[in-house]
């Protein structure tokens, strides 16, 4: 069973506060009866918006640039993606970059995806290519790779890293590889080793690369990539 808001979102009818607008004007019906608030949808049943088609399900990778917020922008002088970047469908980020963070976001109006990718059980891969202040020493490659206490984590007062591929690629450089995604995470491991990032680049989430894309460049997810995608998502064409 899933609650009715929920459902209109996972169906790309709406967000799910717009999908409780529209549950409260009476526009949504389950089984022929105007549905309320709270009410929840079954195997089998059928759901029906008054005035409203479904929205063609779209995906994008995106180069966010540097100096841009992901979404929710606290500061007058801030600007978010949907500020400077225009998109054929709405769509929405599946997680998040820091402000002075670069590189790889997928958007989309596909609801389905934004559990299948952000929930840290799946441990999707996600890498990035990161230039520090300092000389990295072997010392520093083997704690990133086998974990680094960061402090405060949630309810958790100390939080071990799970494990992670390092390549050095530098000597101030290297690419890791996590199946997490905590607040800052990179940052804060490279804190805790006394480097400061300079710069910092996702260029993958799962089999989804930038390619040749350039900072606030987009380029459609589709065919044999869009396959993969759904398929190692769990999520039916």
């Amino acid at each position: 069973m899933t609650r009715i808001n929920k459902y209109l979102a996972e169906q790309q009818y709406a967000s799910r506060r717009e999908a409780d607008l529209l549950i409260d004007s009476g526009k949504v019906y389950i089984n022929g009866k105007i549905a309320k608030l709270g009410d929840v949808v079954k195997e089998g049943d059928e759901v029906k918006v008054v005035g409203m088609e479904k929205s063609q399900k779209a995906y994008y990778a995106y180069y966010k640039p540097r100096g841009i917020v992901t979404v929710n922008a606290q500061y007058k002088d801030e600007k978010e993606i949907k500020d400077v970047t225009k998109f054929p469908e709405k769509v929405y980020p599946l997680g998040r970059l820091d402000k002075e963070s670069e590189g790889l976001i997928i958007l989309t109006n596909d609801g389905r995806l934004t559990d299948a990718l952000l929930n840290p059980k799946r441990q999707h891969e996600k890498e990035y290519s990161v230039d520090v202040n300092e000389k990295l020493t072997n010392s520093h490659i083997q704690k990133l790779q086998h974990g680094i206490n960061i402090g405060h984590v949630g309810t958790n007062k100390k939080y071990i890293t799970k494990p992670a591929l390092v390549r050095k690629n530098s000597a101030q450089s290297f690419d890791i590889v996590l199946t997490e995604g905590k607040n800052r995470q990179i940052r804060r491991m490279c804190g805790a080793l006394g480097l400061s990032v300079e710069r910092l680049k996702r260029f993958r989430i799962l089999h989804i690369s930038l390619e040749n894309l350039k900072p606030g460049q987009f380029r459609k997810i589709e065919g044999k990539e869009l396959e993969t995608l759904l398929k190692v998502s769990k999520i039916e064409v």
